[in-house]
């Protein structure tokens, strides 16, 4: 069993996502960013940088993981799914998982902060974020239009960068121009698995949620 700590993000549905795909158990935790309980000590112990998604790997006595790329890589390892074993097959799913943590997520979230919630509208910070989100669209557009997947075959790095993709509008960004990238979007929005993983968690409260009394609990075992 796997406890998953998330809220409604685009990388808190990259874990909700993948732990469907890899069919592994789990258990949610949803964390209430409004009330920045990502950043109260019972969560720092699980994750030190305040920051969702992480797990807690029950059958690995109680093993904390925190950084989503990290928690797919490790997921993925455990199922021997999504991550192959080829090394050069490895490398390019390795290479596309870091394109999307090192650059469209960062990117793209700064342009989300800058459009929807500065408290003052900053013209350059938010062409620089935008421009450079589409610049990240493009190379996903190139590499799509000889590859059905990012790495070939559908692994982990479909998984962490199609929820951001998925929001290209709440960045203001238009991908009417890139038909590998909406054919791509399209095709992973219709798996069973991601159906289910981008409604983890509900925006309200859902059957599996665990009660705050459990997660204030869960920081006596975790370590």
């Amino acid at each position: 069993m796997i406890d998953l700590y998330t809220a409604s993000t685009p990388n808190g549905h990259k874990v909700s996502i993948g732990l469907e795909e890899l069919g592994l158990p789990y258990m949610v935790y949803s964390i209430n960013l409004s009330e920045r309980e990502q950043k109260k000590s019972e969560f720092l112990k699980i994750n030190p940088n305040g920051r969702i998604p992480a797990i807690v790997d029950l059958e690995n006595d109680n093993f904390s993981v925190f950084e989503s790329g990290a928690i797919l890589i490790y997921l993925a390892e455990k199922a021997g799914k999504l991550f192959p074993t080829d090394p050069k097959k490895r490398s390019e799913v390795m290479q596309w998982l870091m394109f999307q943590m090192g650059g469209l997520g960062p990117m793209q979230g700064q342009a989300h902060v800058f459009i929807h919630y500065a408290a003052e509208k900053i013209p350059f910070a938010i062409k620089r974020y935008k421009d450079e989100t589409s610049r990240l669209y493009q190379v996903l557009e190139d590499r799509l239009k000889d590859h059905e997947y990012l790495a070939g075959e559908y692994s982990i790095a479909d998984i962490a960068t199609w929820p951001w993709v998925r929001v290209h509008e709440w960045a203001e960004i238009s991908i009417e121009h890139m038909p590998n990238l909406q054919r791509w979007l399209d095709v992973i929005a219709q798996r069973p698995a991601v159906i289910k993983g981008v409604n983890v968690p509900k925006k309200m409260a859902f059957e599996n949620e665990k009660s705050k009394e459990e997660l204030e609990s869960m920081g006596k075992k975790i370590i």
